[in-house]
């Protein structure tokens, strides 16, 4: 994926046939959960590469992690065949460099965590991070679980909306994002694109085909009226 503009990415495959569903469904950019902080994965290296091996050439895959260290994040990347990744864990600025520059066709994702930091500490990630990255993502601090990310619950889009004012590398949000909510969110932070997962899970925990439809179908209509 070259440009990040209208992107709509929805994470947390669980099966080859989940991830040809949200293909036919419209959605961009395609995420696997690896080696996680405070949730259990659903797949594991072996089976996300599997599926990936499949769908690469016709579609963009992310790999999601909270590994902080430059060469666990190449060999990974490396092992299931992804050359895009997002960044969710405390990686330091000198691991980012050493990233870059050990792994220059790696497009970085980074991941700024509200409501763990504060906006002046974000606005400071956002400026040191910006000549690595490729874009960034928005997401949800819960102080309840201590997990960063995949939280399911929304954060205050006003740092966002200021955080994307600010930033020179596309944005997207995360966190909380649902069919009814997408739209909205999209018209009041005006980022380069939305991310979901439990949002358009059925009770069950599997990809709704009706909700996915409505969520990426609710997301172009607010990327259209910007």
């Amino acid at each position: 994926m070259k440009r990040f503009e209208n992107i709509v990415q929805i994470a947390g495959i669980k099966s080859l046939q989940e991830a040809r569903l949200l293909m036919e469904c419209g959605v961009d950019l395609l995420g696997f959960p690896l080696f996680l902080k405070d949730n259990i994965e659903d797949l594991n290296t072996a089976q996300v590469a599997e599926i990936t091996c499949q769908i690469k050439n016709i579609t963009t895959c992310s790999v999601i992690t909270y590994l902080d260290k430059s060469q666990d994040i190449i060999d990974i990347c490396k092992h299931i065949d992804i050359s895009t990744v997002q960044l969710h864990g405390d990686m330091s600025l000198k691991e980012i460099r050493k990233l870059k520059s050990k792994a220059p066709y790696i497009t970085i994702i980074k991941s700024l965590i509200i409501g763990k930091f504060d906006c002046m500490a974000l606005k400071k990630q956002l400026a040191e991070f910006e000549p690595y990255c490729r874009a960034f993502i928005t997401d949800t601090f819960d102080p309840q679980t201590g997990a960063c990310g995949a939280t399911g619950k929304m954060h205050d889009l006003n740092t966002s909306r200021e955080l994307i004012s600010l930033s020179n590398r596309p944005v997207i949000i995360a966190g909380g994002l649902t069919p009814q909510n997408v739209h909205d969110s999209i018209m009041f932070a005006r980022p380069a694109g939305v991310d979901a997962h439990t949002g358009v899970e059925d009770s069950e925990g599997n990809k709704s085909e009706a909700r996915v439809k409505e969520f990426v179908e609710n997301a172009r209509n607010g990327f259209a009226a910007l």
